[in-house]
């Protein structure tokens, strides 16, 4: 407030009383009494305002005009202290305001660590406005007067945005405490807090739909935030990150950050000073029992929300920021906001002090002093950096404690100080100076009081002695024992859930005694294979009773997460390496260990006393035993990810073992394989490392004659080991193992476990590097740049060829030497080049493709090959979902007359590419309607793939209803404006089946996740158990819905089929029948595969649904039998009688989601489903006809000699494959078979092959076959005829000869025969002569007894 100086008042033009004067200086006294003393304001915690200033009111609620007046009217009565900017507009043009309160606060001042605020993100979530509009005045206002508030804006940059949606804010009503009346989302129906970049899922939402969150992106990125606040309302509670995991289950799991400890304080230190949060009991009305411990949770513990601010704060700036809901009505009547204020007004200021913990400083230039902006400030053992400033300035919360702190910048030499202490209160202190990196610059050596003192290094010939920079040593393991099953997986899952930035735990399957076979990945983007950067492993206790390999794995997970960041070398392996650690191959083996075992065999095996390192395929030997799922796990993960080089890590003794392990004679020999120089460089690697093992003698005291030259040997030069899993690694992948013995003891002492660290730490690190040694590069096609998947690296006079990955990267591991190198594809021009590989580098060496063409190949249709390719690479079907015009969002499921409207509309519009047919009635004489889209929908053609999608056959699941009416809608208006969708449906013909169960549908009520009502028919049938091809299987009459599903399936022709339904997240493939056996289920697994793998959740594997019967789901893929047994399902319908694959999708865990939750179930699954008109078009696909050019309809084709399907009309034929060699043949009636072998592509369109018949075969119009077997059958029956009349015309002339006939010798046998004549007994007596002697005892008394 401005007051007059008392001398004003003094002043008059004529003398007055002395008592009148005295009377007035008294009432002065008394006006400027309260400016003097600050604690003497009117009432506690209400602001003061500047004369001219609009008084405040808590009984209205601020529009945007309102709250941009008030605003602007602020910063103009108090520009010393409050700035009014803007950082964007909203959807609907308005200003996103921020108002920045700091002493001078249009200048950039080093020194003041910056924090903010930001509320109503939800437009209907209003407290949040209206309080920090409250702070806003509380810190303008009692400015100079609170010494508190003084005290924080004086060191404190602070940043208000009262309304990061304001569009939505103008939408939302008063009253509204759920959110029932909209404005949450922004003015294009974006939920904000879901559309910032994510770390577990690519987040598509179009610029132009979200300026807001744009705006705010460049914000934070702009400026160096330290701490923020982001204000929210539907509870009351503080959350802190993360707010989501890589599994996306919806609840209960806890997302852990590197600052956990950290952000539980910052949390705490709002949460304790807002006495409702407090409580952590908030009662509100729509969850009177939800709880939250100490007024905090972690963000995804209490549930996901990817996409979130928080954590892109986090992430992507240098800003630990919490979401602090505030009240459980979003929209209280303003009659509330009082209390609210009262409530938070202590909570915000506190949290705001908080900034002034931990550590601050600056980065100077050594050279001249100048500031280093955007040096990285990194702390061991937390993955979490922050970077300096425009001036150099920097702050790093940290809780009290002793850290080591390292500062770096590019050009220059790191510098890091040990036990930096941090106490209570006021930040630390810590400058550093950095010095360039040259070689003759001096050496900065920090002291830990925060002071550079630059060391000088003297260049005189006098040769002064130098002072070097002591190097900055990585933090070691600390966590030495043996850890049992329990406490190894606790072990991965805390480090996956501290370093979530550069780590993944996953399973790759099961032990006998169902103990997960953990992997720990660790790499700067886990989850991902990046194109380009090689795959590591590393395995340990494939032999249960070795554990030090076991132990070694476990700590380098350890020091890997601990020193990224700070460890130089580390950095550089976990930026530029994907490395996979499996700590135990056998954990049911260990747990039957002893420990002190030296060299026995107590729990080397599985528990199924197998030995795992003789239970691989062998070349050379067949290995008798059953494959164990240990055995199966790793060879199936072998083939999923492209590794490189790995290690197998053993105990027993101390050297390297290197391929072959066995030979064609069994005997102990030396094998040598062809990359037998590769293999001697690579385990050199390991033992020069390690002293004792390259001097040789290992374990002289158990085999005191043992000697490996160098530390290294030739397996089978040692002892022969066949179905060993190093051999199978070389010969069956790209990847080259090796076996390491890593002591004598099987089973040491844990006090020991230092010591086998100690000796092995730099081993392990430097192998890691070997996988950068050779030859790498990306097989491209020559004409569109793509990547060739399954491309042929060979290296001349070494007989073992590499293959590209999926994006068409290779790495062929090779030692130092000049090669000629040659790349092939199918279809492809092979290119050779010579290379020259150097010590410890990696060359880079591309190749570029061009395509051979064939006769038959259609130049018109490499278009259309180009565009399937581009869908099919790595982000494709993403840019072709983002290049097509956001949809608007629909939150409202369709009865079954608004879904008959809607195909009718669909059909009316598009007609061109549109045919509506009725396929039949349902029992109560609804339509089963089906939608045909193409570009001649009213066409057969034959050559063109087909594909069904269908859903509803279970009506109390209709998401996939909803998803299907939306697919449609979404074909048919990109049709004609977006390419791709429009090459698609000229292409292809698309029939889309919504709802098979309309009645049912109609009886299913929303929100019912497990209701069975409506998932029947109307004669209470499940439509999925009537598929019945098979008449004598079937009991009842098929029911109506049934029918008419399977005439459009009989209607042949189709050559894929997608089903979705409900109840889980997962893909299934046939068969539901229980015993059926699956011939080609490598091929219906790769389709699901399809599906899951474009899915952000299901190909997870973890479906995270409350009543699911299975959580971990390889994949997300399961046979159908494995989830629901049963006869008469559609998908084993479709396959036996249409021949047509069908895959099962369940789109959502629960069965009737509310509306809420279609658009993001769309999201989903909209990339899935394109997918699959991508995947049609792949596989093989040809035609049939004979010499003369006739087309054969009919003929068989069977594909790797069991899956049959049929040539339609115009002899063209289509068949799905996975990818890989297979064997087609076709046969038809009167026709020599053909066959000829194909090769199949994930990421190429299927190519024509063209089957032709020699000849006609026939003979009399006869088949050949037929007429052969009959002449030569006829023939045979001649012969045997004659011979038999020339028998019997040689034995009556020998009789005649005789002159008489032999007389009977016994009496006795004539008297019978005359009997027998006599009685016509020619029956009995052939009865009698023809008897089956080996009739049973139990026949005999049966007839006795008859």
């Amino acid at each position: 407030m401005a007051i007059p100086a008392p001398q004003q008042h003094l002043h008059s033009p004529a003398p007055r009383a002395r008592v009148p004067a005295l009377l007035r200086f008294l009432v002065l006294v008394l006006v400027c009494a309260p400016s003097l003393d600050p604690s003497a304001s009117a009432e506690a915690g209400v602001p003061r305002r500047a004369a001219g200033e609009a008084e405040e009111t808590f009984g209205h609620y601020h529009d945007y005009q309102a709250l941009s007046q008030l605003l602007s009217s602020l910063a103009e009565h108090n520009p010393h202290i409050a700035n009014l900017s803007t950082v964007g507009r909203s959807v609907q043009g308005r200003e996103l305001w921020v108002m920045r309160i700091t002493r001078d606060p249009t200048r950039e001042q080093p020194g003041k660590p910056r924090v903010k605020y930001v509320g109503n993100m939800h437009g209907d979530e209003t407290v949040s406005r209206q309080v920090l509009v409250y702070l806003i005045e509380h810190l303008v206002w009692r400015y100079g007067q609170d010494p508190r508030v003084t005290e924080l804006v004086d060191g404190t940059d602070i940043y208000i945005m009262p309304s990061m949606n304001p569009d939505g804010f103008e939408r939302s009503v008063e009253g509204d405490c759920q959110g029932n009346a909209g404005g949450r989302e922004n003015a294009k129906g974006r939920d904000l807090n879901r559309s910032f970049p994510d770390q577990f899922e690519s987040i598509s939402v179009p610029r132009e739909d979200v300026p807001e969150v744009v705006a705010v992106m460049d914000w934070i990125q702009k400026n160096k935030f330290v701490l923020s606040g982001n204000l929210h309302g539907g509870t009351v509670v503080a959350s802190y990150p993360f707010d989501d995991t890589p599994t996306h289950e919806s609840t209960g799991h806890y997302s852990r950050s590197s600052d956990d400890a950290l952000f539980r304080f910052l949390a705490r230190s709002y949460a304790e000073r807002n006495p409702v949060m407090s409580t952590g009991e908030p009662h509100c009305p729509d969850a009177p029992s939800e709880t939250f411990e100490d007024g905090i949770t972690n963000g995804a513990r209490w549930y996901d929300v990817p996409g979130g601010m928080q954590d892109y704060n986090y992430l992507k700036g240098n800003c630990l920021e919490i979401t602090i809901e505030l009240t459980c009505c979003k929209y209280p009547p303003a009659s509330q906001l009082q209390k609210e204020w009262d409530n938070n007004r202590d909570a915000l200021l506190s949290y705001m002090e908080k900034v002034h913990i931990g550590v601050k400083g600056y980065v100077w230039e050594a050279e001249n002093g100048s500031a280093l902006p955007d040096a990285l400030i990194t702390v061991a053992g937390n993955n979490h950096n922050v970077t300096t400033g425009q001036f150099g300035d920097y702050y790093r919360l940290l809780l009290p404690g002793s850290y080591n702190v390292t500062t770096s910048a590019n050009g220059f030499v790191p510098v890091t100080v040990s036990n930096v202490q941090v106490t209570e209160g006021k930040p630390t202190e810590l400058n550093f100076t950095l010095a360039p990196l040259r070689p003759d610059n001096g050496s900065a050596i920090p002291t830990t009081e925060g002071v550079t003192i630059q060391a000088a290094v003297s260049s005189s010939s006098a040769g002064t002695p130098t002072t070097p920079r002591p190097e900055p040593l990585p933090t070691q393991p600390q966590d030495f024992r043996h850890h049992h099953y329990a406490d190894m997986e606790l072990f991965l899952r805390r480090y996956s859930m501290d370093f979530p930035a550069i780590s993944r735990l996953y399973s790759i399957g099961q032990s006998v005694q169902n103990r997960e076979l953990y992997v720990m990945e660790i790499s700067s983007n886990p989850g991902v294979h990046e194109p380009g950067e090689p795959e590591f492993k590393y395995i340990g206790n494939m032999h249960g009773n070795e554990v030090v390999g076991r132990e070694l794995l476990l700590n380098l997970v350890e020091y890997l997460c601990k020193n990224f960041g700070s460890d130089p070398e580390v950095t550089q392996l976990v930026n530029s390496t994907r490395i996979h650690i499996l700590p135990s191959m056998n954990p049911d083996g260990y747990e039957v260990a002893q420990e002190g075992d030296m060299k026995g065999y107590e729990g080397r095996n599985n528990s199924k006393n197998f030995d795992l390192n003789r239970n691989f395929p062998d070349q050379f030997v067949a290995i008798p035993d059953p494959q164990q799922p240990e055995t199966v796990a790793v060879m199936n993960w072998l083939r999923t990810y492209p590794f490189v080089l790995s290690a197998n890590l053993h105990g027993g003794s101390l050297v390297v073992n290197y391929p072959y392990d066995d030979d064609v004679e069994g005997v102990v020999t030396y094998s040598q394989s062809p990359d037998d120089d590769v293999f001697k460089m690579l385990s050199l690697a390991y033992s020069k490392e390690n002293p004792v093992m390259y001097a040789g003698h290992p374990c002289q005291e158990l085999y005191p004659n043992e000697y490996f030259k160098d530390g290294i040997t030739n397996g089978a030069q040692w002892y022969n080991v066949a179905g060993g899993m190093q051999d199978w690694n070389y010969l069956n992948t790209n990847c080259f193992e090796v076996t390491i013995e890593l002591g004598c003891v099987k089973y040491p002492p844990a006090k020991d476990l230092p010591m086998y660290w100690e000796q092995n730490r730099r081993s392990l690190l430097q192998f890691i590097h070997q996988v950068h040694r050779g030859v790498k590069g990306f097989v491209m096609d020559a004409k569109d740049g793509i990547g060739i998947w399954n491309a042929t690296i060979s290296v001349a006079k070494i007989d073992h060829p590499v293959t590209t990955d999926k994006a068409g990267d290779y790495w062929r591991l090779l030692a130092p030497g000049t090669y000629r190198l040659t790349a092939t594809a199918r279809g492809y021009t092979p290119i050779t080049v010579y290379t020259t590989v150097r010590e410890g580098q990696v060359e880079h060496v591309d190749f570029r493709l061009t395509r051979a063409r064939s006769e038959e190949e259609d130049p018109l249709k490499e278009e259309f090959q180009r565009l399937i390719k581009e869908l099919a690479s790595e982000k494709g079907l993403e840019r072709l979902v983002l290049s097509t015009p956001p949809q608007t969002k629909f939150h409202r499921y369709r009865p079954y007359k608004e879904l008959s409207e809607l195909l009718r509309s669909l059909n009316l519009n598009f007609p061109k590419i549109t045919r509506l047919r009725r396929l039949g009635q349902s029992c109560e004489f609804r339509y089963i309607w089906a939608l045909d889209i193409s570009n001649k929908p009213e066409e057969a053609e034959p050559a063109e793939p087909k594909i069904r999608f269908v859903a509803g056959i279970h009506g109390n699941a209709p998401v996939g209803t909803e998803l299907l009416l939306e697919f449609a809608t979404f074909l048919c208006i990109n049709y004609g404006k977006n390419a791709a969708i429009t090459k698609l449906v000229d292409e292809t013909k698309i029939v889309i089946l919504p709802s098979i169960n309309p009645d049912g549908r109609e009886l299913a009520k929303e929100g019912e996740c497990t209701s069975t009502v409506g998932r029947l028919n109307a004669h209470g049938k499940d439509l999925d158990a009537d598929f019945f091809g098979n008449t004598s299987q079937r009991i009842m009459e098929t029911e109506p819905e049934t029918r008419a599903v399977m005439d459009l399936i009989k209607e042949k022709g189709f050559t894929l089929s997608v089903a979705l339904d409900g109840g889980s997240v997962l893909a299934t493939y046939p068969y539901n029948k229980p015993v059926q056996p699956v011939e080609n289920q490598e091929t219906l697994k790769y389709l699901a595969s399809v599906y899951a793998n474009n899915h952000p959740k299901m190909h997870l594997g973890h479906p995270g649904c409350a009543n699911s019967q299975v959580e971990n789901i390889p994949g997300g893929v399961l046979r159908g039998a494995e989830w629901d047994s049963h006869m008469g399902s559609m998908k084993d319908f479709s396959m036996d009688v249409g021949h047509c694959p069908e895959i099962t999708v369940f789109t959502s865990c629960c069965l009737f989601p509310s509306t809420d939750q279609l658009f993001t179930l769309w999201e989903e699954n909209q990339k899935p489903l394109l997918s699959m008109l991508v995947e049609v078009h792949k596989g093989v696909r040809g035609m049939v006809r004979d010499k003369s050019g006739k087309a054969i309809v009919g003929a068989t084709i069977l594909l790797n000699k069991g899956v049959r399907v049929y040539t339609g009309e115009g002899g063209y034929f289509h068949a799905l494959l996975a990818p890989g060699v297979h064997n087609i043949e076709a046969v038809a009636e009167g026709y020599q078979q053909q066959g000829q072998e194909v090769f199949i592509s994930s990421y190429e369109a299927a190519r024509s092959i063209l089957i032709e018949f020699d000849m006609d075969n026939r003979i009399f119009g006869l088949p050949r076959e037929f007429v052969v077997a009959t002449a030569g059958a006829s023939m045979t029956a001649l012969i045997i005829t004659a011979c038999i009349i020339w028998c019997v015309c040689s034995a009556k002339s020998n009789r005649q000869k005789d002159g008489f006939h032999r007389l009977r010798q016994h009496r006795d046998d004539y008297e019978d025969e005359i009997r027998l004549t006599s009685m016509g007994s020619k029956k009995s007596l052939l009865n009698h002569e023809f008897q089956d002697e080996t009739e049973s005892d139990e026949e005999t008394l049966y007839t006795n007894k008859h």
